[in-house]
């Protein structure tokens, strides 16, 4: 029992150390937020113009008369 103890309070103390570090560390990740934005910001236009330009694609292609 006393191990356990002793593993549990060891397991306590790392997890408020980390904890405690996360609190005080300037660099919250808000570069990463950015980046991530931007990307998903770019990949929802790319999506919209292979959109626009399938339709206008598959319109010219039923408009051929063999």
């Amino acid at each position: 029992m006393p191990r356990a103890l002793a593993l549990l309070t060891l397991v306590h103390l790392t997890l408020t150390d980390r904890i405690h570090r996360l609190r005080e560390s300037k660099d919250r990740g808000s570069e990463t937020t950015e980046k991530v934005l931007w990307i998903a910001f770019l990949v929802l236009l790319v999506a919209a113009v292979y959109a626009i330009f399938q339709s206008k694609i598959i319109t010219k292609i039923t408009g051929i008369t063999l």
